[in-house]
Order: structure tokens, then sequence, then C-alpha cells
């Protein structure tokens, strides 16, 4: 049996769903009724049909949808695959169960993004320009709704879908709008089982394309990856990049966004103006300087809504109007004012060394505090360090697992203030990283939460630390106000 026909009438399919996170949960609602039968397996929940892999009756499972927590060695997937039974993710579940859109009949078509960062940006960005320009085009997937709910909402026009390394491996069917794959870095490769595999699942996103693939310019193996896709006949490409563009690609010149794409409307390869860097303001220093990595978000956003149909000046307000979520470099507290304030940043959401290289990025030289560290998954930092030393002023190392950190720290900048936050007792490490920080801060600095790792050592989540930081941050300008 292959994947194509276990999902092309799930009606006749016996689905088992493995794992009951927020897509195992979705799965289930969207296969109620839909499905010859749905057994749920998870370990921890206690409302799942079975609670062992073990239970598993595999003479009763036509399918496998599994939740993107379990790699590819897990011994339930190999074991149906041994047996011959297709292992789908739930994206590759959503596309299958679309239902027609109620404004056209058809079902909607989706823009997906992909990349080891800027995923969420851009997602939240492509679907903030897609509305604007009357779609009813939610960001679904990895953030806001579920997208085997969302694929059955006949309310929306597009949906704009972030899509992970973890759910394309399991993916074979997507044939997209638009797709972009904002870069590439080392990262989950556990995983995977190493960089190339994980490159080839992001790869998948490209099959097929059919109005739009953009890529970044500036990332030789994303550019490689363009190069290479089948793409449905009339299918853009598109480059975007934070030089000057050539033809084909969007990109920046004398202050402004130019398009020389096409993807705008004008001819492919002529130089069109499209928006002032200083409009830019929700994602911008106060000085007024853009933050690169957002910037790169907003190109290929740009490039994406277009390509899908978004009115163009529309989108272009919206770029304007953007400011990131919550947990990307936003200021959380300031003491002062001016040039001369101490600037609190939330980054947590930079939870890998390619992410924390844009956010450190964007400052002054000598201007950082860094906190940095978490849980490191095997990673090294020597290379970032070596490439943002200049910008620090100083590092706190939070995390129980700080030695990749502290010997990158040591060996590529070895006359840089660092001090070691001990990581007992748990409930107050982020207080004693705040105030480490804060003695290290003289005005005009900024202390940057980037961690570069994981926040499962001690913290629920990213977002979690990032609240603990700013609750601290803000707590520790009260007290120096008061002072």
């Amino acid at each position: 049996m292959n994947l194509e026909d276990a999902t092309m009438n799930i009606s006749d399919k016996r689905v088992l769903v493995a794992g009951l996170g927020v897509s195992g949960r979705s799965a289930v609602q969207a296969l109620q009724g839909r499905a010859r039968a749905v057994t749920s397996v998870d370990e921890r929940a206690q409302d799942a049909d079975l609670s062992s892999f073990d239970q598993v009756d595999w003479s009763q499972v036509d399918v496998v949808m599994t939740s993107p927590v379990f790699n590819p060695r897990t011994p339930f997937i190999q074991e149906a695959q041994e047996r011959g039974i297709p292992v789908i993710s739930e994206v590759e579940l959503a596309w299958d169960l679309r239902a027609p859109a109620a404004k056209t009949g058809r079902p909607a078509p989706w823009i997906g993004i992909t990349g080891t960062n800027g995923k969420t940006s851009t997602t939240s960005m492509t679907a903030a320009m897609m509305s604007s320009s009357g779609y009813d085009a939610p960001a679904v997937g990895n953030i806001g709704k579920a997208v085997s709910q969302a694929a059955l909402d006949p309310s929306h026009d597009v949906l704009c879908v972030e899509l992970s390394s973890f759910q394309l491996h399991f993916t074979n069917s997507l044939a997209l709008e638009c797709a972009a794959i904002t870069n590439l870095a080392a990262d989950h490769l556990d995983w995977h089982g190493g960089f190339e595999a994980y490159a080839a699942d992001k790869a998948k996103i490209y099959r097929g394309v059919r109005k739009a693939l953009v890529y970044n310019a500036d990332d030789r193996r994303v550019s490689v990856i363009a190069a290479a896709a089948q793409l449905a006949p009339g299918c853009l490409r598109v480059g975007f990049t934070l030089g000057q563009p050539e033809a084909g690609m969007i990109g920046v010149s004398d202050g402004w966004i130019v398009d020389m794409s096409g993807v705008a409307g004008g001819p492919v390869g002529q130089a069109e103006r499209i928006a002032p860097l200083r409009g830019l303001q929700g994602m911008s220093e106060p000085d007024g300087r853009v933050y690169p990595h957002l910037l790169a978000d907003a190109l290929c956003a740009f490039a994406l809504a277009l390509g899908a149909g978004a009115d163009r000046a529309a989108a272009t307000k919206a770029m304007a109007c953007f400011k990131p979520g919550d947990h990307r470099i936003e200021t959380v507290a300031q003491l002062g004012a001016g040039a001369d304030a101490i600037r609190f940043v939330d980054d947590s959401k930079a939870t890998n060394a390619h992410a924390a290289r844009a956010s450190l990025s964007s400052y002054q030289p000598g201007s950082v505090v860094w906190i940095a560290g978490g849980l490191a998954k095997g990673a090294r930092f020597e290379d970032l360090v070596a490439s943002q030393a200049s910008r620090l002023a100083a590092a706190v190392v939070i995390g129980r697992d700080p030695e990749p950190i502290l010997q990158a720290l040591s060996s590529q900048a070895p006359k840089l203030p660092v001090e070691r936050v001990e990581p007992d007792p748990a409930d107050s490490v982020m207080a004693r990283a705040v105030a480490a920080a804060g003695r290290f801060a003289k005005p005009g600095h900024v202390v940057l939460l980037a961690p570069a790792c994981a926040s499962m050592d001690q913290f629920k989540s990213y977002a979690e630390r990032g609240r603990m930081f700013a609750l601290e941050a803000e707590r520790w300008v009260n007290g120096h106000e008061a002072a």
C-alpha cells in the first residue's frame, strides 16, 4: 500500500493516531465520522484509547498519523513501516481532508513556510498581508489553529501554514500555491539523524509549487535547493536578499525595498521601488535601524503574498505596520530614555545559534549584555561567539548545560566579562540572571535574552522563559528608578 492510496480514501481507512498533543487531538476530531475507525495511543494522556504502543493490534491499522515528537527511528514507526503501513503527518492528513471553501467551491490553497529560523514571523506577516488584501487567510500549523482543523473550515480563502521539518518528514503530497525556505542551519539533527536529512525534509516544501517559489538568495544551501526544485509550469522563482537584488530577486537598495523579480507586477529584471526602510517602524531599533533578520522575513512574506494574489498597496501597508510576536526581539523594560537608556530585550525565541546570531547582529558594537544558555542539544557555539564578540559588553550564562557556551566564550572572547548563574534554585534563576546582567549594564547598553539554547532544562517553554525575563527586568528597572 503506498501513501497516495492510504490517504486518497480516508473513509476506508483505520487510522492510528500516535500522540495526543495539539496536532493529535485535532486529527482525532477531524477524523471522527470521516475515517472507518480511529484509535488514539498516548502513554501519558489518560483519555487515549491505548496507553502503550505494545497494545496496538497492527492487523487493525491501515494508516499511522504520528506526532512530530516521534522521530523516524521510534520503534512503533519502524514497526508500521516494516509491515507496509504508511506513516503520515497531521499536515498530510489535513491536505487530504481539505474541504471546499465557501466562496470558490474548491479547497483553499496553501502558502507554506519553513526554515530553521524566521518561520513564525514570516508566516504571521504573510497572513497579515493576505488579510489586508481582503482574504480570510489565517496563520496556522505550528502557530494558531491546528492545520487539520483549519483545512476543514470553509470560511478560509487561503491558509498560511508554518511547517516544521518534523511535519515535512512524513508529508509527501503537498502542492502549495507558494512556498518558502527562510534559511537553513544545523538544528534538530538528533531527530533527523544529520544535516543532509534535515535539509532534504525542508526541501519537500518546494515540490510542485504552483505560483511562487521564494528562497533566501543570501543562503547558499537554500539557493541550491531552490534551483533544483521541480515546479509547476509558470511558477516564479523569487529570491530575497538584504543586498542589491539581481533579476529575479527582491532586495534592498539606497534605503528602499526594491523588486526585480516581477512578483509585484513589473517586468523581471526591472528595478521597482516598493517601500522605504524608514517606514518599517515595528521592525526597527529606536534609532531607526531595521533588524536585519526581520527585514529578511518581511521580504520573504511580501514575495509569498504577492505571488498568491495579494494587493501590492495593501501588502506594503501591512508590512509597514507589522510588529513581531511575543518573545521575538521585544523591548520589555527600560531604565532611562534616549540613547543613554538601559533596555531589556526579550528574544527568548532565539533557541539556536543561528537565531541568536541574527539577534545579536542587530546591535551596535560593545552594546550588548548577553544572557545565554539552557539546553544546548549537543550544539557548539564557537562560530557564534567569534562572529558576534564585538557586539558584546558582557555575558551571563544560565542553564543546566552551561559548558558549551562557557567554552565558546573562553576560547573566542577570553577578555569578555562573564558570570555563570548557578542552576539551583531553579525558581530564582532568572531573577539572579537579570541581577547579574544589571551589574554589567551601563547607559546605552541592551540586556538581551537570546539564549541560543532550548528552555526545557529550567522552564516549561521559551515563552515561560521570556515571561520570567520580562517580569524580572521590570522589577529591576522599578528598583533602580526608586533608587
